[in-house]
């Protein structure tokens, strides 16, 4: 404690403190929000101050550490959440069970789909390995405490510029390779551990995130209906039991950390803040849980995670309108002398809370003490909407839990920034063989195989549609990756994650729609029906007016194109400060496409099958260059960014999904980064067939552009000729255009638009994409 604050604070016991709210001036409400880390600003303290004074005493350190975890953007979401309501939670609410640590939905007619998406960003800037880690661990909890068995992760990844100067990086700010390595590193070692694949996911390079990486993590399960378990109590009388983990000293103020601005000395600052992964207990500590909730032994769950045992004891109880009592005698500990507020707000992990009725507490405790994890009873549900919490038999914490969790909501000032929708560049047509080459060993394009083979992405044997897809020794990218949950059925789930940011950072309303726009066209190219989607919205500083402006335009944005498509969002997260080397990272709205296949047998692939099979574009392309791989590889500045016409993305969708049905699609890869000239490429490289086409039918472009425009809506799909008429029928009775541009054939890519533009062997290829990422990981 400074000198300059300590009179503010009265030592009451040896371990605990009061403090002195009632005199304190603004400037004394601002030294003690700072001194205790816990992210208040002045008028919220002005609040704590009003409350405290009204209850006639002075608040603890703990109730004060409580009120900063609650209060903090990463636990209320108070700069958000208006707009969250207002254009996101009641898309198809109808279609949401819950909503609650995972979101849930019906699968099928004995189970529910439960998933979530979250961000742990800031850790992972400062403790890249762990904070991944522990990222994966969390989401797997959010998951596992609706009472599912977790079947796939997925990890959507943004770092800075591998390329970036070693000499030139401040102090404080670990390198894009380091931190790209040991992020991966991080998932890898916690998902294969605990023996969940990861499945699917995205890496991505810009320099915005120089400083301040974005680690997404997002988990599904299922679970049977008579077996989903909410995340509030019950009724008064039921028992917390604490299960998993020990509580120490990692992950302290993980929230108000996650809450704030990285600087130059957030690494020394902050270290505690990151938590300590475990997933060799992870693993017994879901069998156990899963075997409670096999057995009708648990009233209700939550994760420990964001907030500790502060945020997870007051949000069970509150849900319903109860309140709590905790003796956190009880909390085992895995170092002696932390002090009340530590234990509170550790966010220590590999920690559940189960809520049981008390003639079950005895068999619960066997239950876990089989799998040898720690679980203890620690407190009760009470009918009074309070939380209160013992300490060596001292009342520590007394608060009303409507104050606690009702507060605070910011409507903040925001501004819209004006967007490029037009294109005047001018430049001579390049070698499109170089482009070509350029494009698919780009570091957006480039085979993320080095990658994806880190992780066991089939343990459990239920993938069925692999992340890598093609003949044997010929792997390319899939559009998407599917799971086969459950033995006795052939549904499957499908999944895909994606946004670009640099459409975002040039239109966020236009980038926002492309993001949805792209999960739903890699969902339908394997056979799935979207279903539902998920969002993590990782945004700047919310103090910025342009920060606020695209974050309103984000969520307008998803309303109007999750309406239209009626596709509830399952779950999501908002993550805000992240800020990079160069000011505000660009709004990345990353999506979680969930995908359900009624018939796992009809899922397609992105690799070429057969010679002389045709290759039909599917959708229009158009001049909409802004933010396209080509015009950064040839650094143009100018275009605008592809728009998406939801209405028309319906009709596609069922389109595409009805030639599916019938079988007619041979292999379908959706036309994103590096246009139709990288999907057909990745075709090939997965098929090992060549392929001649003619550009000549897409009319009123230049070849450049037919070839690496990002319009979105399109695919190229591979069909036999015999199947033709049938698939062009398809789609001309929906009015969705269909352009014939050749056939499979030979080994080399042959490519033509009035003369021969590209004629380029499969082997070099596949070369060029093998080592565009490759060679920064080694």
């Amino acid at each position: 404690m400074s000198e300059v604050t300590k009179e503010l604070f009265i030592k009451r016991s040896p371990d605990l403190m009061e403090l002195e709210l009632p005199t304190a001036t603004e400037q004394d409400l601002a030294r003690i929000s700072r001194e205790l880390a816990i992210g208040l600003s002045v008028e919220e303290m002005k609040k704590v101050q009003r409350y405290f004074m009204k209850m006639r005493r002075l608040p603890t350190d703990v109730e004060m550490e409580a009120i900063g975890q609650a209060w903090s953007e990463h636990c209320c979401y108070k700069s958000s959440k208006i707009w969250l309501k207002k254009y996101v939670y009641p898309i198809q609410l109808d279609k949401i069970v819950a909503r609650e640590d995972a979101g849930v939905m019906e699968f099928n007619k004995e189970y529910y789909l439960v998933a979530a998406l979250e961000s742990h960003n800031h850790p992972s800037a400062i403790a890249p390995y762990g904070g991944a880690a522990t990222g994966i661990g969390g989401i797997l909890r959010d998951v596992l405490c609706m009472g599912a068995q977790p079947v796939a992760l997925i990890d959507p990844l943004f770092f800075g510029g591998l390329d970036w100067d070693f000499e030139k990086l401040p102090k404080g700010v670990k390198h894009p390779r380091y931190l790209f390595r040991r992020v991966y590193e991080g998932i890898r070692d916690y998902g294969n551990r605990v023996g969940i694949p990861t499945v699917a996911g995205q890496i991505c390079f810009d320099d915005c995130y120089l400083g301040n990486p974005i680690v997404n993590v997002g988990c599904v399960g299922v679970v049977k209906k008579e077996e989903l378990i909410h995340s509030y109590a019950a009724k008064p009388g039921e028992i917390y039991i604490l299960a998993g983990g020990k509580t120490g000293r990692d992950g302290i103020h993980g929230v108000t950390f996650a809450s704030a601005d990285l600087d130059a000395g957030s690494e020394q600052v902050a270290q505690s803040c990151v938590q300590i992964g475990d997933p060799i207990t992870k693993e017994p500590l879901i069998h156990a849980f899963r075997e409670c909730v096999t057995k009708g032994l648990v009233e209700g769950s939550k994760d420990l995670g964001g907030g500790g045992l502060s945020c997870a004891s007051s949000e069970l109880a509150w849900e319903r309108g109860y309140g709590a009592e905790i003796d956190m005698d009880n909390v085992p500990l895995k170092v002696a002398g932390l002090k009340p507020w530590e234990i509170w707000v550790s966010e220590s992990q590999e920690r559940m809370m189960l809520l049981i009725k008390n003639e079950n507490v005895e068999e619960v405790l066997k239950i876990f003490e089989s799998w040898d994890i720690s679980a203890t009873p620690i407190g009760k549900v009470i009918k009074d909407p309070v939380i209160r919490v013992l300490y060596k038999n001292e009342k520590v914490l007394e608060l009303d839990l409507s104050f606690l969790l009702g507060e605070p909501t910011l409507k903040r000032p925001y501004e819209t920034a004006n967007v490029i929708r037009e294109d005047n560049s001018s430049f001579d047509l390049p070698d499109l063989n170089e482009v070509l080459l350029s494009v698919v060993g780009s570091l957006p394009v480039a085979s993320r195989e080095k990658v994806i083979r880190q992780y066991d992405h089939e343990v459990r044997g239920k993938t069925v549609i692999k992340p890598l897809q093609g003949k044997l020794g010929f792997p390319t990218h899939g559009d998407a990756a599917v799971v086969k949950p459950l033995i006795n059925s052939n549904n499957g789930i499908a999944l895909t994650s994606d946004v670009n940011p640099s459409f975002t950072k040039l239109d966020p309303w236009r980038g926002t729609l492309s993001a949805v726009d792209e999960v739903c066209r890699n969902l339908v190219a394997v056979g799935a029906e979207p279903c539902c989607l998920a969002d993590c919205l990782n945004l700047g500083d919310p103090t910025k007016l342009k920060t606020m402006g695209d974050l309103v335009q984000v969520c307008k944005a998803l309303k109007k194109v999750a309406s239209v498509l009626e596709l509830p969002f399952i779950s999501g997260n908002v993550s805000l400060y992240n800020e990079g080397l160069h000011g505000s990272i660009a709004p990345t709205p990353l999506i979680l496409g969930i995908g359900r296949v009624e018939d796992i047998t009809f899922c397609t692939t992105t690799d070429f099958k057969e010679r002389e099979d045709l290759i039909y574009l599917v959708g229009e392309t158009k001049k909409e260059m802004g933010g396209s791989l080509y015009y950064k590889l040839l650094n143009v500045r100018e275009g605008k960014v592809p728009n998406s016409d939801p209405e028309r993305l319906k009709e596609s969708v069922d389109a595409v999904l009805e030639a599916n049905h019938r079988k007619l699609i041979s292999a379908i890869h959706d036309a994103s980064e590096g246009g139709i000239a990288a999907a057909v490429s990745e075709m090939a490289i997965g098929g090992d067939l060549g392929c001649v086409l003619n550009l000549e039918k897409m009319k009123n472009l230049r070849c450049d552009i037919k070839l690496f425009s990002e319009s979105n809506t399109r695919w190229v799909v591979e069909v036999k000729p015999e199947k033709a008429k049938e698939f062009e029928e398809i789609f001309e009775g929906k009015g969705i255009k269909t352009t014939r541009l050749g056939r499979v054939s030979g080994k080399r890519i042959r490519i033509a638009d009035r003369k021969e533009i590209i004629n380029l062997p499969i082997d070099l290829i596949r070369k060029e994409w093998n080592n565009g990422l490759k060679k920064w990981m080694e």
